[in-house]
């Protein structure tokens, strides 16, 4: 090992002549403007250098920094999907719209902003429940007076709203904050086969999930 007052090896690239720091109680000290790179060893003994600096003269091996890509409101590219929920289970076809409507399928995916597609599904009246619960599920909803809770079953709800079924299936996946509500209004869910958006020319998407029948 070195001795306490030799200077510390250190087995990178030097640009200049070494700048020594010694230990204090309040930290090193070091006037880092005057070193645009640097590179250092520790010592192990107390009260020898712990600290050897080298400024770096070459810029270029210096380590660029990692930033966070955030993409700009105008680089936001939105599509309008086509999905038919006839005889999908309600839990997975919920599971696949919430993550089109966030755009977490996007390489430009940012948690802050809004960057999903629209989606159309239509057949809302046809997605059905697994097992019993079409009679055991429950909808709650109160009137914000006394005694005002209200509830409804699947089998109620989706014979008077078929469309409420899926949009309250799917708004529960998704964030509860004002970007989830901007969100939640790119989902167009409607009964029957028809809808009134061919103008926008949406794209038949395939979930891939297994239908089921009884």
């Amino acid at each position: 090992m070195p001795a306490a007052g030799n200077r510390l090896p250190v087995s990178l690239q030097s640009g200049g002549p070494p700048v020594r720091t010694f230990r204090s109680r309040r930290g090193i000290s070091v006037d880092r403007s005057l070193f645009p790179g640097v590179a250092g060893s520790h010592g192990r003994r107390r009260g020898s250098p712990v600290l050897v600096l080298f400024p770096i003269r070459n810029r270029a091996t210096m380590v660029k920094r990692q930033t966070t890509y955030t993409p700009k409101p105008d680089h936001i590219s939105r599509r309008w999907l086509l999905v038919d929920a006839a005889d999908l289970p309600l839990g997975r076809l919920a599971s696949r719209l919430a993550p089109l409507l966030a755009g977490k399928h996007k390489p430009t995916y940012a948690p802050h902003m809004d960057g999903g597609d629209f989606v159309v599904v239509v057949n809302a009246e046809k997605v059905v429940v697994t097992s019993t619960n079409s009679q055991n599920k429950i909808y709650y909803r109160h009137s914000g007076y006394p005694g005002g809770l209200k509830e409804e079953s699947f089998e109620s709800l989706i014979e008077r709203r078929p469309e409420a079924v899926i949009e309250r299936a799917v708004r529960g996946m998704l964030p509860k904050t004002k970007l989830g509500r901007r969100m939640i209004r790119k989902l167009k869910v409607y009964t029957g086969p028809d809808h009134p958006h061919k103008a926008q020319s949406p794209e038949v998407l395939d979930l891939a999930i297994r239908k089921v029948s009884f």
